[in-house]
Formats: structure tokens, C-alpha cells, sequence
């Protein structure tokens, strides 16, 4: 599997959990919407990451692509963090 599949797979579980996550916000407590605001900010900066990635996906640097990698992994353990939350 490619890194760019590996990249797409990755947005669509953090999407998919940014998603469950977003349904059950009105059962968070105060401090749980805060970590939620944080990772909207991060979810902001990812899009924006993986786009230009699967943009410009052979002119990408090694590093762009492990770093893309590495905030979306933040994000799918921050969303599922929320998701245990509200659990």
C-alpha cells in the first residue's frame, strides 16, 4: 500500500471519528468541549496538510509526508480520547 493511500485511509478514520465525536458534543462537559476546540484547530492544519500532500503527492519531501502522518495519528488518538469521554 502506498503512503498516499495510507494518508487517505488515515483522513477518512480521523474524519470518522471527528464525526462520532461531534454527535455526542452536546454530553460533553465543559473542559471536554476545550480539547475539542484544540483539535478543531489541528484538524484545521491536517486538512490543509494532507491536501497539499495529495496535491503535490510526488513533489511531496519525505518529511511533509511523515509529518502529515504523524498529526493525523495525534488526531485520531485526540478524537477517539473525546469519544471514551463521552462514553
Amino acid at each position: 500500500m502506498s503512503l498516499q493511500e495510507d494518508l487517505k485511509k488515515l483522513s477518512e478514520k480521523v474524519k470518522q471519528y471527528r464525526d462520532e465525536a461531534r454527535v455526542q458534543m452536546h454530553l460533553a462537559r465543559e473542559d471536554v468541549k476545550d480539547e475539542w476546540d484544540d483539535l478543531e484547530q489541528d484538524w484545521d492544519r491536517f486538512k490543509n496538510r494532507i491536501d497539499q500532500v495529495l496535491h503535490d503527492a510526488e513533489n511531496a519531501s519525505q518529511e511533509a509526508r511523515q509529518t502529515a502522518q504523524k498529526l493525523g495519528e495525534d488526531l485520531k488518538t485526540g478524537y477517539q480520547n473525546i469519544r471514551n469521554k463521552l462514553k
